[in-house]
């Protein structure tokens, strides 16, 4: 298959003038394909040579202005297409095959009730696996769209469906679209419907989540109608499409996608089990970014995947700002969320070889492959903080004229980044040019420290920085009051590079705490007296977001070698107890489950380093015996599980169904312990079968195939890596919750043998099965745990293999780097 360059699209863009497509999608023929028709109206400005693009099982038949093209001549991907200038129609037949990896058009059978879904995902080129067409984002087009579905099924689309008297199902036409944002998604589903501001609103999911969606109902919807309502207060230009759906859809690879009219998610955000305020404020932001693409990369589209950060930074920012604004009654400050998991994300993106800007040049991205590598910690969580510096810096006001400019001017329409740039510019007297070149088109991370010189009562704070970029941030000056708790003295904003070192008045300060609010991306260090105040009373920090950046700066120091992990622990310990924010006990918990404890610290420090959380996981559990706190309550149990290394106590827990003092277990923390039971080697299949049994849902197979392939058994790891890498039968998801359970740190000498044979498996996987699954392979099956120097040498050696796929390539680059930070961290 051919990727398409952006020099071809260039030309194409400027032969064709692509109108109006009219799909029609047959759903009746079988479990494993369906029927596809095109009919694309067109204008060539000039005669000429290109081709139109399909992914087809079977290409039956394509006319060109009635006249019949040569099947056979279809390449790849590809079906050339000659000329003349003027008016055509181009009608192509074909039979597609399903997908089981979440690309094109995804089919799913509920193993609960034995009903069927499909959906589609077309970002980059899998419009090409569900009809022919122009792919490229700047061909944009009005799409009808027909489906013939089986009886009993809802298809949704773009656009309001309604059910025709044969039985098949219309979408009413679209606006101007990119063959991207097409999407339909059909089958038994369970429907809440209801109206606002005019407009129909739905949200859908498979009938066995049923209860589960009618329970979040209320929810889902408060957090849609304000985001819809407070984006009308931002934005001059309405909501462009005569409808909102939003469908909750299985086997996801993304968390969700902004098809206008018709948002897919994960239906993981369905909840079936006990989450936390945090997992539901995720939600809500996930509801408010992809509302937020409605504009940014609905309606004004990029022209090329260059600048992908126009969609994903820009509805990311949003996203967060939004529900902040929009929803605070249910989640008070997203914001802190956004630094301890967002913006870590970013700072360990810009640290790697892979890195890139956040805008990078168009020769960067000269083709789809490559383009796919950059939907990232960069393109979102950078992106986003950039966008927020973006708006500390300009005034909230003259960034918001300047985006409603941009949608004025470029509506139904492509824009670029110095479009982006030139509307911002028009609102304001600040140089957003000199702005984007020193934060957009640059990589890597500055660090800013503190430098205090002075005695007395008199003392003068310079900011040093290591880096290019201006920052504007504020400062936060600490003394200890009389129970030696940190207190706010004053806070002030600084640019940096000063021009002068800032004076402060009165004796030293306890603490100085660098971007206090966290406006700016930015690793930050302490001096020797903050960092020793830090290490006492961090909890004591009064502002929740300052606490968040300390917290970034200690995992920071950590990845980069100037603090000991165990330091890192110790701090947790002290701390976590008495914290007050549950984003920040998950955030570093998280971290000290998954990076300290299986990674940075030596095999023989690790014992140790699971008691030490196992430790604050029960602290927690004594704080909330009250009741008072069940999220924290949670993520303690669930701590508690996951660090647990003898089965015993939570053994009980399963055999009596709840934890001592609640709660009671649900699906999730039943296959939780059995899946830490099984890598402890306290279970076997006829206890994992059982389980299932109780829970047949698609959760439960995913939860069985991991605890199946973390079993310290050979036969287990050897058929667990077979129904990896020796057949194409698991689904994007079970290849996932299998590759999860197959490296435990647990089990290093067990799995030895396969190391050096994931290399090879995970390339040829790559060719079979695509980027989506080579993307898996590199994420979830790499050897993660076999940290040391002949593991680091051995994946090098493999990098330069001239048949890997870019998306598999990447991800073990990332890998290799991880890897090699790990046993420097060792070091």
């Amino acid at each position: 298959m051919s990727v398409l360059t952006r020099d071809e699209a260039q030309t194409r863009a400027q032969l064709l003038d692509v109108h109006h497509y009219r799909v029609d999608l047959d759903l009746t023929t079988g479990d494993e394909t369906f029927e596809s028709q095109s009919l694309i109206r067109f204008t060539a400005r000039a005669a000429g040579d290109t081709f139109v693009e399909l992914k087809p099982e079977t290409l039956h038949s394509a006319l060109l202005d009635d006249e019949p093209l040569d099947v056979t001549a279809l390449d790849g991907n590809r079906l050339p297409l000659t000329l003349t200038e003027g008016e055509h129609t181009l009608r192509i037949s074909t039979t597609m095959r399903y997908s089981r990896t979440g690309e094109g058009m995804h089919r799913f059978t509920d193993p609960t009730d034995g009903e069927s879904y499909v959906y589609t995902q077309l970002f980059m080129e899998d419009v090409q696996r569900v009809f022919a067409s122009f792919d490229q984002p700047d061909l944009k087009a009005v799409f009808e769209v027909g489906v013939t579905a089986p009886e009993g099924w809802t298809v949704l689309a773009n656009g309001i469906t309604e059910q025709q008297p044969d039985g098949r199902w219309q979408a009413a036409p679209t606006p101007l679209l990119s063959t991207y944002f097409v999407c339909v998604a059909a089958g038994p589903f369970h429907s809440i419907r209801t109206e606002h501001a005019g407009l129909p609103f739905g949200i859908h999911c498979r009938r066995s989540l049923a209860a589960h969606l009618d329970a979040d109902a209320d929810e889902i919807l408060a957090v849609t109608k304000a985001c819809y309502d407070r984006y009308h207060e931002k934005f001059d230009e309405p909501y462009p499409f005569d409808s909102y759906d939003q469908a909750f859809v299985p086997e996801f690879n993304a968390g969700a996608m902004e098809n206008p009219g018709l948002v897919t998610f994960r239906d993981e955000f369905v909840f079936r089990s006990a989450v936390t305020v945090t997992e539901r404020q995720t939600r809500a932001m996930v509801i408010a970014h992809e509302m937020a693409h409605m504009w940014f990369g609905d309606l004004v589209t990029l022209r090329w995947w260059d600048d992908i950060w126009l969609n994903e930074s820009f509805a990311e920012y949003m996203g967060y700002q939004t529900v902040n604004e929009a929803c605070s009654d249910l989640f008070p400050d997203t914001w802190i969320d956004f630094g301890v998991t967002r913006k870590a994300w970013g700072y360990e993106a810009d640290q790697r070889p892979s890195t890139h800007p956040v805008a990078p040049d168009p020769e960067a991205v000269p083709d789809t492959a490559s383009a796919l590598l950059n939907f990232d910690g960069i393109s979102y969580a950078k992106g986003a903080s950039a966008l927020r510096q973006l708006v500390a810096w300009l005034g909230e006001k003259d960034f918001l004229a300047g985006i409603n400019i941009h949608f004025k001017r470029h509506k139904f329409g492509n824009a670029t980044l110095a479009d982006f740039i030139d509307n911002l510019a028009a609102a304001t007297d600040r140089d957003v040019h000199a702005w984007a070149e020193q934060w957009l088109r640059t990589t890597g991370v500055d660090t800013l420290r503190p430098r205090l010189e002075g005695e007395g009562t008199h003392w003068q704070l310079t900011v040093d920085r290591d880096g290019s970029r201006p920052h504007r941030i504020a400062v936060g000056v600490y003394d200890r009051d009389a129970l030696d708790a940190p207190v706010l003295r004053e806070r002030r904003e600084i640019d940096v590079p000063q021009e002068a070192p800032a004076e402060l008045a009165g004796p030293r300060p306890a603490l100085v705490v660098l971007n206090e609010g966290d406006l700016t991306y930015t690793k930050v260090r302490f001096d020797e007296t903050s960092e020793a105040t830090l290490l006492w009373a961090l909890s004591a920090v009064p502002d929740a977001v300052t606490r968040a950046v300390v917290w970034n700066s200690l995992r920071d120091m950590v990845r980069d070698g100037d603090l000991e992990p165990t330091t890192y622990l110790e701090a947790a310990h002290a701390h976590l107890p008495q914290e007050t924010e549950l984003a920040l006990v998950q955030g570093v918990l998280g971290f000290a489950r998954t990076q300290i404890a299986d990674r940075y610290v030596t095999e023989e420090q690790r014992p140790a380093a699971l008691a030490k959380i196992g430790d604050i996981a029960r602290a927690l559990l004594r704080r909330t015996e009250d009741g008072e706190e069940p999220g924290l309550r949670l993520t303690a149990v669930r701590a508690c599980i996951d660090s647990a290394t003898t089965p015993d106590k939570i053994a009980s827990w399963l055999d009596e169904g709840t934890v001592h003092g609640g709660p009671e277990l649900d699906p999730e923390l039943r296959w939780r312990i059995l899946a830490r039971l099984a890598v402890l080697g306290a279970v076997d299949e006829t206890v994992i079968a059982a389980e299932l049994e109780r829970d047949p849902s698609a959760t439960g197979q995913e939860g069985a195939a991991r605890c199946r392939a973390s079993l310290p058994d050979p036969e287990a790891k050897a058929a667990a890596w077979s129904s990896l890498f020796d057949s194409d039968d698991l689904s994007n998801y079970l290849f996932t919750a299998t590759a999860q359970g197959f490296w435990q740190p647990e089990q290093a000498d067990l799995v030895r043998e396969y190391v050096p044979r994931f290399y090879e498996a995970a390339v040829a996987l790559g060719d079979r099965r695509g980027p989506a699954m080579a993307e898996a392979a590199g994420r979830y099956a790499f050897p993660v745990y076999a940290i040391d120097a002949d593991s680091l040498a051995l994946g090098e050696s493999h990098l330069t293999a001239d048949t890997m796929i870019p998306a598999l390539h990447r991800k073990l680059v990332d890998q290799l780097d991880d890897l090699r930070r790990a046993l420097r961290v060792r070091g």
